[in-house]
């Protein structure tokens, strides 16, 4: 369902664009040297720290971490879609979108998929309003549970009648099964005979962004299973990618850009979105009979710093705190606040906020705890802080966790608690755990999509024909030779000499065309030197690329944001002094991991039955000659 637009269309789209133009059309700009600035679009806050650099043709907040091209900016800000976006930059700039001869086909079977859902959530609203008994139940259901009819309508909540096949006979699916299942509506059974999917159930109509049916959830009226039914992954939804209620905070109508809070509430149920709703607090979302994945907590930063779990305060919620802790761990920067809200046992925000109003319902979340406090409670439980042995474990239970946050302020401060709880001076406590192979912590509520999110060379847009340009060797390769993880400091120092690689570049891209990149990098295990691999790659194949469309292409993922924070810092270097620059950078680069490849070779030619050893005869001959160069 993703239509394809050719990629030069789409980076020549993106340098024809004025972002400054762009921007100040939605968003006051003011001129600060040669840039403009602005209090951020994307969160609350009264010092401008939103930069836009019409050079660069990009934009970023220093305050949150937002950041793109004019693409990207009508997608956050204006709610469109990729495609949609790319369409109303063309027609400004007087181009017409060229489609690949198979998005035709795409964008038949799309409209005959939507079109399905949205009347399929139009049958079932009207069906909650018949006057059959069953109807009748289904609301009085409703109003049991204190919804009034706006709210009602606002979330167009319907009932799907009992029978097998009356949404098939209703949209004539009989003739165009295919779509039925496509949509996630009908199921097929073993004798290849159509059903309704929902049946005697409350349904839940689930939106993307723009307010587009793309599902269902569907809830019985008493204790049969399940309780709950959702509809199937389609090619419309993706459950570790869709919120349920963020439509509703995202909608200026519903939720005024002046009123909305700068934080998310993730709750368990539709019917806790919805109460809470009708009760003022409009930033609750929940996820879709899925645990909380990092793709879902990424989404929710575009819009928001703070995200907030809400959890019941039995075994079971502490379970599921633990599952969204471990989840939240790798998302964590400056600028970004994760909490955690435990409810009294046997409630839930429907049933609470029912019984206590919005202002001691709000007053919770205001007292949720930190995700920090609630991490070394936690650990503090499971030892003995009076005793050494008990210091020794909690460092030990909290590495795993530590391993998992970016490097950063927030990590800094995080290792500075745990000294204090240890007792010990923090260079000490570093370097104990520096000592230690790194570990990683994997719980059930990891997911592929996690996964792959977590690779920086995946390119995360949606509804997009873009693909990555880089070679395979672009990935970084897993850890299986059972070496011990590089120390903070080096990786470190790694990545401020890939930054000092490719900043310049961001300035001069051509100057990537005369770059060689030395063979021995795609043997080196660093995250940072293949990020810098990926650039040139990317650049070399890409010559006319710009810092807007290199944001672009790797927009949403580790890499882009990586790339903007570069972007973002200003460079003094003149372009006669680019070239110089980025081969002593990458000369540094060798000199730092050729000794790692040196002692990785050995290992292998100890372990090999050939001995050859010329290739650690050719590793150190390279040693000598960049150590002398």
């Amino acid at each position: 369902m993703k239509g394809r637009i050719p990629e030069a269309f789409i980076d020549e789209v993106i340098s024809r664009a004025d972002i400054v133009e762009l921007i100040h059309s939605q968003v006051t700009l003011k001129k600060s040297g040669k840039n403009y600035v602005a209090c951020c679009p994307f969160h609350n806050e009264k010092t401008p720290s939103f930069t836009v650099s019409r050079d660069k043709q990009f934009y970023y907040c220093f305050g949150c971490g937002a950041s793109g091209n004019a693409v990207s900016f009508l997608m956050e800000y204006g709610r469109l879609s990729f495609i949609e976006s790319v369409q109303s930059l063309a027609h400004s700039a007087g181009l017409e979108v060229p489609l690949e001869e198979r998005s035709a086909a795409e964008n038949q079977q799309f409209k005959q998929l939507t079109g399905a859902l949205e009347q399929a959530q139009r049958f079932f609203s009207q069906q909650l309003l018949t006057q059959n008994p069953a109807s009748k139940k289904a609301r009085q259901y409703l109003r049991d549970r204190g919804l009034n009819n706006e709210v009602i309508e606002l979330f167009k909540l319907g009932y799907a009648p009992p029978g097998w096949d009356n949404l098939i006979q209703h949209l004539s699916l009989k003739n165009s099964p295919q779509i039925g299942t496509l949509s996630g509506l009908t199921v097929e059974n073993d004798k290849q005979r159509h059903y309704d999917r929902f049946r005697d159930r409350i349904m839940f109509p689930i939106s993307d962004p723009r307010g587009r049916t793309i599902a269902f959830g569907g809830r019985v009226m008493d204790d049969d299973k399940p309780k709950y039914l959702n509809s199937p992954e389609t090619p419309l939804f993706h459950k570790q990618e869709v919120l349920y209620g963020l439509h509703e905070h995202l909608n200026d109508k519903l939720t005024p850009r002046n009123e909305k809070a700068n934080k998310f509430l993730i709750v368990e149920g539709y019917l806790d979105v919805i109460a809470l709703f009708q009760h003022q607090v409009r930033f609750a979302v929940a996820t879709l009979g899925t645990a909380t994945s990092r793709s879902h907590l990424e989404r929710l930063f575009r819009h928001a710093p703070e995200i907030i779990f809400c959890f019941d305060g039995d075994k079971a919620g502490r379970k599921a705190a633990e599952r969204a802790l471990t989840i939240a761990l790798p998302t964590l920067h400056a600028g970004r606040e994760v909490k955690f809200l435990f409810l009294p046992e046997g409630e839930d925000p429907d049933t609470l906020i029912r019984k206590e109003g919005s202002e001691l319902f709000l007053n919770r979340v205001s007292n949720a705890t930190p995700l920090s406090e609630h991490l070394f409670e936690e650990l503090e439980n499971q030892v003995n802080l009076q005793t050494v042995d008990g210091k020794a474990k909690l460092a030990a239970l909290a590495k795993p966790h530590l391993d998992e946050i970016p490097e950063g302020i927030y990590k800094e401060l995080m290792l500075t608690q745990l000294a204090k709880l240890a007792g010990l001076p923090v260079e000490t406590l570093v370097r104990t755990l520096e000592s230690q192979p790194k570990q990683s912590r994997k719980t059930n509520a990891s997911s592929s999509s996690d996964k792959a999110l977590q690779a920086p060379f995946r390119s995360n847009q949606p509804e997009t024909g873009r693909t990555n340009t880089g070679s395979s060797n672009a990935r970084p390769p897993n850890n299986t030779s059972g070496q011990r993880a590089q120390p903070p400091q080096e990786r470190d120092r790694s990545y401020l000499l890939v930054e000092k690689t490719i900043r310049p570049l961001l300035q001069s891209p051509e100057k990537a065309q005369q770059i060689v990149i030395p063979e021995e990098f795609k043997q080196v295990d660093s995250k940072s030197v293949q990020f810098l691999i990926g650039t040139l790659e990317f650049l070399k194949k890409n010559p006319s690329s710009n810092t807007a469309s290199l944001i672009g292409h790797w927009h949403g993922t580790e890499m882009g944001e990586q790339i903007a924070r570069m972007a973002a810092k200003e460079f003094l270097l003149n372009h006669e002094q680019v070239e110089t620059e980025i081969q002593d950078a990458i000369l540094q680069l060798q000199r730092l991991h050729i000794t790692e490849l040196i002692s990785k070779q050995i290992e292998e030619d100890r372990n090999s039955k050939t001995k050859d050893g010329s290739k650690l005869k050719k590793l150190l001959e390279l040693k000598q000659a960049i150590g002398s160069s």
